[in-house]
């Protein structure tokens, strides 16, 4: 969550007297017509609080200071939070984090209403109607069969929308330039539009899979093993250099060509990676707390001796924990 000071909601807006947490009675049914009912105030609450933050009289001096670059880092400290209140499970995080990204949302269309560019009625209409729009078999007469011809309907859609919106652009005025023709490399195009707002690492495998099917692929996994293990030795020498960029480039390529393996098994890079740095802190802080805290002046082999303690703990909590979930079998009469 964004460290961010807590401010008062604006004054008569819905939902500030009582709980300021609550927007409903207590006992209210959280049904979909339960929320529905209860979305219009609570938005508009919502938007008259970010109305006051950005007041130029009477705001917040850290609000007021924001701009969408400001804002980016925000932007994407929240979606990763709320990817991992998901993995997590819990309610509670999710909700908090939805609201966090969702004041992001508010914020940023408050900026550009300031400068009489597009509103958030103007963002909740968009999106609304791209939805009617790549949604034909649900709205218009069209049919998809499964999850696989709606995919392929919305990309042909979208690929559409990007070229009518290229004319549009290319013929606004007499004086705007003609439309360019047609690409070149119309993947690589629309790839690069495609993974612009992503990680790096999602972004590698939204890449590999696109390249793969267009058949720049290799014939076996075998030949993904033999180029990790090229771009591991390329790696070395370029640290062994003492060359920063060239390192850079050469483990650029290596964790690309490890995301191309992740591709060949199923598996998902960025949940894995995700899982790693959760079970590190886990052994990290049971390290930490084996050693009072203090881990200056400790040898790698000490370290290590706790390293491993703490990682058989956590297996044998984990044993423990899925042995008493089991169902346990009464024994036979005697």
């Amino acid at each position: 969550m964004t460290v961010h000071p807590q401010h008062p909601a604006a004054p008569g807006t819905p939902g500030t007297s009582g709980d300021p947490g609550s927007s409903s009675p207590p006992g209210t049914s959280c049904g979909p017509a339960a929320s529905a009912a209860g979305l219009e105030p609570a938005l508009a609450e919502l938007v008259a609080v970010v109305d006051r933050l950005r007041d130029p009289e009477t705001g917040c001096p850290w609000d007021l200071e924001q701009t969408h670059t400001s804002l980016i880092p925000y932007v994407l400290e929240e979606a990763h939070e709320l990817a991992d209140a998901i993995r997590h499970g819990d309610d509670h995080d999710l909700e908090e984090e939805l609201g966090d990204l969702l004041l992001q949302v508010v914020l940023h269309a408050r900026i550009a209403s300031e400068a009489g560019r597009f509103d958030l009625a103007a963002v909740a209409r968009g999106i609304s109607a791209k939805l009617v729009r790549r949604h034909p078999h649900v709205f218009g007469q069209a049919e998809a069969r499964d999850s696989a011809a709606v995919r392929a309907s919305w990309e042909a859609i979208k690929a559409q929308e990007q070229a009518d919106k290229q004319a549009a652009r290319g013929t606004a005025t007499p004086d705007t330039p003609t439309p360019a023709a047609a690409s070149a490399s119309p993947l690589s195009d629309r790839l690069a539009s495609k993974v612009r707002g992503r990680s790096a690492l999602a972004g590698a495998m939204t890449i590999s899979k696109r390249a793969a099917a267009a058949g720049f692929e290799w014939d076996d996994v075998a030949g993904v093993w033999a180029k990790v293990h090229e771009e591991l030795e390329e790696l070395k020498q370029a640290v062994a250099s003492g060359d920063r960029r060239h390192a850079e480039e050469e483990l650029g390529d290596l964790l690309f060509t490890v995301v191309n393996v992740a591709r060949w098994g199923g598996l998902d890079p960025e949940e894995g990676l995700a899982g790693t740095n959760r079970r590190f802190l886990d052994r990290f802080s049971r390290v930490e707390a084996a050693l009072g805290g203090d881990l200056a002046g400790r040898s790698i082999v000490e370290l290590e001796r706790h390293w491993r303690a703490a990682k058989a703990a956590i297996r044998a909590e984990a044993a423990a924990s899925s042995a008493a979930a089991q169902p346990q079998l009464n024994p036979p009469p005697a």
